[in-house]
């Protein structure tokens, strides 16, 4: 029997550490961070237990490269449904959607979500990675398909406003409506409501100040 290819092993690892990331956001989404260890998410990705420390330093490191594969797994699908956005919009109909994806998340996985977060807030900060980086770019190419003058500026702030409503609609005791964060997000960059999946509610009204033009991207003014 002839030795696997450089290519077939590569593929083989690519898919044993997708499982492992894939068995976190399980596990961790239903029993909580703490609740979850690193023997438990190896059993449920069928993977041995020395596997999780050959690709990742340590529990913390796992778990957000996790979260931001999801991330990036829900924000592209968002971006690449049917009917693409086209035409003079598109930008602004993508911008809709990445946001309607992150809230999604806090909205639909807010175990999952505020250990997330809480991860962040603490010393560790944000990790590094591979699931990182192409979240990252995911979103740079959104603020410059909207039509960015700075997409290196104006992405860490579009990534700093989702991360703040993420907190907002996760927070213990008084947590905000996701229709009003959205409302604020998309008058913010001049979205109309229908864009994106708008929710099944009135839209909250704005004050004046508050209201946008389509022009007006956050970096110029």
């Amino acid at each position: 029997m002839s030795p696997r290819s450089a290519s077939v092993n590569e593929e083989l690892r690519r898919r044993s550490r997708e499982r492992l990331l894939q068995a976190t956001v399980d596990l961790v989404g239903t029993r909580g961070y703490e609740a979850t260890t690193l023997g438990d998410i190896a059993d449920h990705a069928g993977s041995a237990r020395g596997l999780i420390s050959y690709y990742f330093p340590g529990k913390r490191h796992l778990f957000q490269s996790a979260v931001h594969r999801l991330m990036h797994l829900t924000l592209t699908e968002a971006l690449d449904r049917h009917p693409l956005p086209e035409g003079p919009d598109a930008g602004r109909e993508a911008l809709a959607r990445a946001i309607d994806a992150i809230l999604g998340l806090a909205r639909d996985r807010p175990v999952l979500m505020r250990a997330h977060m809480a991860g962040i807030l603490q010393n560790e900060g944000f990790v590094q990675c591979d699931e990182q980086q192409q979240l990252a770019a995911v979103l740079h190419r959104t603020v410059s398909l909207y039509g960015s003058p700075d997409p290196d500026t104006d992405y860490p702030l579009l990534r700093a406003l989702l991360m703040g409503a993420v907190v907002a609609v996760l927070l213990p005791g008084a947590p905000m409506p996701i229709a009003r964060l959205r409302a604020e997000l998309f008058g913010r960059y001049g979205l109309d409501w229908e864009l994106g999946v708008p929710p099944e509610v009135e839209r909250p009204r704005l004050a004046a100040a508050e209201r946008k033009t389509p022009s007006q991207f956050p970096a110029q003014r």
